[in-house]
């Protein structure tokens, strides 16, 4: 048994490497690589995806798996890096190396597509590439049994253990309840125009940041066209925002990808080169973001240190203009510039559109239309241009199917972890008046991200909120239930 166990977890910390390597391929890709690198860094990509499939897989994996399921002698850390080892294991045997490989190719590839096509807001450039995506994610889902539908299939690289049923359960909550909040916020005056240089936006960005304690020992903050957050290595974390004349995102986008690389950091050490050294699933990675963007970020108490740190940067503004521009409410074109309000109707949308296209009850040529009713018919607004309706976002060209859940999904464990949070340790109000966060941050420590992938994503919820997902306590902090 020892050597199986040993033998298994080396195997583990080589996929775990090259797991991270690909990671910073992708970072590259999105910082820092110049646009002709786009063709060789998908075929450096689909090498990876192709060796870590290969020996992820391996008959000797299986051999090992064997004689450690139910064996004696194991910690309880062990028994589940089997448990969790063997259910990858089984997922990915039944995808073929070349189908693998395709999907890695086809992703980096797909991802160069997208961005010249929204760069000249030209759908048509980038219609065949999707095409293709839905075809080999097609022939993906359909590698799996048991499911309900391809959709099904899909959602569990994602958030294992939900469903679509599940989903459009709590979906119809959002869609019920968040229309006429939206109406009635919407309806306010509008908050002043604010004109923040960019100078004074990232000298905030950092001076919140380091806040937070984000420091250049293990931490980089650059610029990408799409926020996002990676992590290289438990003490390498890389986040981004994107910067735009006048306003308060990028603070809040940066807040939010904090959020992410903070639970990468805050994983038990000791499942540091296991199948467990990573987030659980998508929806409680989201909620960690939604929970620094949405209850920290957008929290009135905060917004006097968010004014401090743009003062200090060189613009002058109140903690009342702040919040102000924070909480407002407007229909608006492009998700992540979203309010907290409007912004899980976005996702509604996205998850509505990319099951008709698994499904083939919608093709890739009517996509742009069908965007486009979608926005009026929930959002109430025009979509002037492709650039700012179906290309504004990245994930279809990387086959990312199944993920667009999980941002709604997030928002509402977000709510539910603040809740609990404030239950157990009383208001943050005074804290974040200061700009004190360690608390915080200690509690999802203990509560969240110490588990990596032990626990998936509802008995995490339930561990530590005391019930299953809640769309209530979400509708709470937006007004639309008392």
């Amino acid at each position: 048994m020892a050597d199986a166990l040993d033998l298994l977890r080396t195997r583990l910390a080589e996929l775990n490497d090259l797991r991270l390597v690909g990671s910073l391929l992708g970072w590259d890709q999105r910082t820092m690589m110049p646009a002709g690198g786009g063709p060789s860094r998908a075929k450096q990509q689909a090498t990876i995806q192709k060796l870590a499939h290969q020996l992820g897989t391996a008959d000797e994996v299986g051999g090992w798996l064997a004689e450690l399921e139910g064996a004696d002698g194991l910690s309880e850390v062990d028994r589940d890096v089997v448990a969790v080892t063997r259910r990858g294991y089984e997922r990915a045997r039944v995808v073929p190396n070349e189908l693998a490989a395709e999907l890695a190719l086809a992703g980096a590839a797909g991802e160069d597509a997208w961005q010249v096509a929204r760069a000249e807001d030209d759908f048509a450039k980038f219609a065949p590439v999707l095409e293709r995506n839905v075809e080999l994610t097609r022939q993906y889902a359909a590698c799996f049994d048991g499911h309900a539908s391809a959709y099904d299939a899909l959602l569990q690289d994602y958030d294992h253990g939900l469903t679509t049923a599940r989903i459009q359960e709590v979906f119809a909550q959002l869609r019920e309840a968040l229309p006429p909040v939206v109406a009635e916020r919407a309806a306010q005056a509008a908050p002043a125009a604010l004109a923040i240089p960019v100078e004074a936006q990232q000298a905030a960005v950092n001076g919140v940041l380091a806040r937070f304690g984000v420091g250049a020992d293990s931490w980089r903050i650059d610029v990408s066209s799409h926020p996002f957050s990676t992590n290289i290595g438990l003490r390498d974390s890389r986040i981004t925002t994107r910067y735009e004349d006048g306003q308060l995102e990028p603070l809040l986008a940066a807040m939010h990808e904090f959020g992410h690389a903070l639970y990468d950091r805050q994983v038990a050490p000791e499942l540091e080169g296991t199948t467990l050294d990573d987030g659980t699933s998508m929806s409680i990675h989201e909620s960690q973001s939604k929970l620094w963007e949405n209850h920290v970020g957008r929290n009135p108490a905060f917004a006097g240190v968010l004014a401090q740190e743009l003062t200090s940067g060189g613009y002058e503004i109140s903690a009342t203009d702040v919040h102000a521009t924070l909480s407002a409410v407007r229909p608006s074109l492009i998700r992540v510039s979203a309010d907290e309000v409007t912004y899980p109707l976005h996702i509604v949308l996205r998850f509505e559109l990319e099951r008709a296209l698994i499904d083939g009850d919608l093709a890739v040529r009517d996509l742009p239309a069908a965007w486009n009713d979608g926005m009026r018919s929930l959002l109430g607004i025009d979509v002037p241009s492709d650039a700012e309706g179906v290309l504004q976002d990245v994930h279809w060209a990387g086959l990312a199917f199944g993920y667009f859940p999980s941002y709604a999904l997030g928002c509402l464990i977000a709510a539910q972890l603040w809740e609990a949070l404030e239950a157990e340790l009383g208001s943050r109000d005074g804290a974040l008046e200061s700009g004190d966060v360690a608390e915080i941050r200690d509690w999802l420590g203990a509560k969240v991200h110490v588990w990596g992938r032990r626990r998936d994503t509802i008995p995490i919820v339930e561990s530590a909120t005391g019930r299953g997902l809640d769309a209530a306590p979400f509708l709470r902090h937006v007004g639309a239930l008392s």
